[in-house]
């Protein structure tokens, strides 16, 4: 019998602390998962205590020495380094250990690489992994004139394994100049959607939350969600009823994770951006996740960095059928806080609830009595806003609803 299938690569994971109780344990758990997402092993793991990473090799001089061996030993096919090497650190790593030298940043981008679906999440990978790899030609001249697949290979490296900086310079305004079209097409989509008001709430949280089992749980939709991290790239906007006929849009966004390379956050911000206008943001957080503290941190300070700020947030604590301890978790910067499993549907009616009060404090009461000539009215009522009551009258029909504030003065 012939074996046909591949064989996954083996890496060790390398780390530096720099200060004692630091999360590099915890960091490096979490690489290990990305690194099986992007379908390796990992083999071992080793971590550097040292008052700062060394500039020219990322590990000490020892270290590194001590590293081969482990190489040798573990037979393993190369490192991934827990932090964005610099050009020279990959190429003088590259000379003493002779084996593949990856960082956290080509495995994130690796992974979008290869879960990217729509044509502008691949025009915006393209772009991030382009940008990265254009200040580490040097650096990166033998992984890159590798033949074959791997992590870190997917990709424009791929179509051209020798591409210089004039070449990648060239493509990268071209991808910029596609993706202001793009830009300016979402735009305008945009503003069709604010020409009927709508509410938008926009999910954001840390990867592997729950965003995309919470949006099929509360729209009956069937999106990919699956336990791995970056499971979905695109956003995906749903319709969801909150109760008395008031409809909600409802947009998932990619997910956050710590150490997020500047690149994807650049490249990703015209999707990132929709969550400026949305009406809620709604933060979904793992509860059962140890690190749950550090990872809405990572989100605050993301959408803070995007300038997602001012915005009435609601934060989920997702996962709460895992949850063990006696003390609930909380968020103080939160105007609502909600329990709930997306798994079993526990706690979503609540969540409902909490949504459709928070846009009732942004609508306006209306108490009026339309003419039956006006009927019309009452039906844009009944769409945009909350029809509370509606009582057909000698004079005409008395309605008692909440209604946008965009339709003051239509109604």
């Amino acid at each position: 019998m012939i074996e046909t299938s591949e064989k996954r690569e083996r890496f060790i994971l390398v780390g530096v602390s720099t200060c004692d109780g630091d999360d590099t344990v915890a960091s490096l758990n979490e690489l290990e998962e990305l690194v099986s997402t992007a379908g390796a092993d990992t083999v071992g793991m080793m971590i550097q205590s040292r008052e700062q990473i060394h500039p020219g090799t990322y590990l000490g001089k020892g270290k590194l020495e001590e590293l081969r061996d482990l190489i040798d030993e573990l037979e393993a096919t190369g490192i991934v380094c827990d932090d964005e090497l610099s050009p020279a650190q990959m190429k003088n790593m590259e000379e003493v250990l002779d084996t593949k030298i990856l960082d956290r940043t080509m495995v994130i981008l690796d992974i979008f690489a290869a879960r990217a679906r729509s044509s502008e999440g691949k025009l915006q990978v393209e772009l991030a992994q382009l940008k990265y790899r254009s200040v580490r030609l040097t650096g990166m001249g033998a992984v890159l004139s590798r033949l074959g697949g791997g992590i870190g290979t997917r990709g424009p490296g791929e179509k051209k394994l020798e591409m210089d900086r004039r070449l990648i310079r060239e493509r990268i305004s071209v991808l910029k100049r596609e993706l202001e079209d793009v830009k300016r097409h979402r735009e305008v989509t945009r503003q069709r959607r604010s020409a009927n008001p709508v509410p938008v709430i926009s999910i954001v949280g840390y990867t592997n939350a729950g965003k995309s089992t919470l949006l099929n749980r509360l729209s009956g939709s069937s999106v990919l969600a699956e336990d791995k991290l970056f499971a979905t790239l695109d956003p995906t906007t749903r319709e969801l009823e909150l109760g008395d006929g008031e409809s909600v849009l409802m947009t998932d966004t990619v997910g956050f994770i710590r150490k997020l390379p500047h690149h994807l956050i650049e490249a990703f911000k015209s999707t990132l951006e929709e969550a400026k206008y949305a009406d809620i943001i709604l933060h979904v957080v793992d509860a059962s996740n140890p690190q749950m503290e550090t990872q809405m941190e990572v989100v605050r300070e993301i959408l803070q960095e995007l300038k997602i700020t001012g915005k009435p947030m609601v934060t989920v604590f997702n996962k709460m059928d895992n949850y063990s301890h006696e003390i609930m978790p909380r968020d103080g910067q939160a105007d609502k806080i909600v329990y709930l499993s997306a798994l079993t549907g526990e706690g979503t009616e609540k969540l409902k609830t909490v949504l459709s009060d928070l846009l009732r404090g942004q609508k306006i009461y209306l108490e009026k009595v339309y003419p039956y000539a006006e009927a019309g009215k009452v039906q844009v009522i009944r769409k945009y806003g909350q029809l509370l009551s509606e009582e057909y009258t000698e004079e005409g029909i008395a309605v008692k609803a909440y209604i946008p504030k965009e339709l003051q003065g239509q109604c």
